[in-house]
């Protein structure tokens, strides 16, 4: 073999060996931003691959594809009492009965949403992945209360499906999405994320009163 040919080898080689260092670094940035990104929705994408984290990234990265460019839009101070009159009444008609409570929550959810900018709530999956992308933190919460709304009342007489204290827990998960929701649109600046109008402790419903947040475990059960 000549000294041309095997410095052509060696070269090829070397090129290869670079290439490859690349593509792996590139994939390690990805990974790391898709974590920062989904937080804890990472880790549940992982583990609904079996623990597959190339299947769990290309999952989540193309949920970043699709959804990563939809723009919100800031709710209207009475669009916002609105849908905090529902929230409040759902979570006060929870003692007499709370599937309904749960249900109405899963509608207020997903009519949210839609409110926001985010696909319609008849589309669930779609509106589901569309709000991990922007809303990672509290989509469980989300997905909590529409797998409780939808499972069959007979089920929990077994024990195999939601009973009264699951029901106060979805509740209560749920809300985090809920309050970031009716909250001022996000925006990002240099990676991270703010939101306009921080520090308000509380909100007022449409008549000016504190709306009950505190939606306790005491409150569930009717004590």
């Amino acid at each position: 073999m000549s000294t041309g040919v095997i410095i052509l080898v060696v070269v090829v080689a070397v090129v290869v060996v670079l290439g490859a260092a690349a593509l792996a670094s590139r994939s390690t940035r990805s990974g790391r931003g898709l974590k920062r990104r989904f937080g804890p929705e990472y880790e549940r994408a992982v583990a609904r691959h079996d623990g597959d984290v190339r299947a769990a990234e290309r999952e989540l990265a193309q949920r970043v594809e699709r959804h990563g460019g939809l723009r919100e839009r800031a709710l209207e101070p009475e669009e916002a009492e609105r849908f905090e009159a529902r929230w409040t009444a759902a979570q006060e008609h929870f003692v007499e009965s709370p599937k309904g409570a749960v249900e109405e929550a899963d509608r207020v959810l997903a009519d949210l949403a839609r409110a926001r900018g985010f696909p319609d709530g008849a589309q669930y999956e779609e509106q589901l992945s569309a709000l991990s992308v922007h809303h990672a933190r509290h989509v469980q919460g989300y997905r909590h209360v529409h797998r409780v709304a939808h499972a069959r009342v007979s089920e929990g007489a077994d024990g195999g499906g939601p009973g009264t204290e699951e029901m106060r827990e979805a509740m209560v998960e749920g809300r985090g999405l809920f309050e970031e929701l009716t909250g001022p649109v996000e925006r990002r600046r240099g990676g991270s994320r703010e939101k306009a109008g921080e520090g308000r402790e509380y909100r007022r419903g449409a008549h000016g009163r504190h709306l009950p947040w505190g939606f306790t475990g005491r409150h569930a059960k009717g004590s």
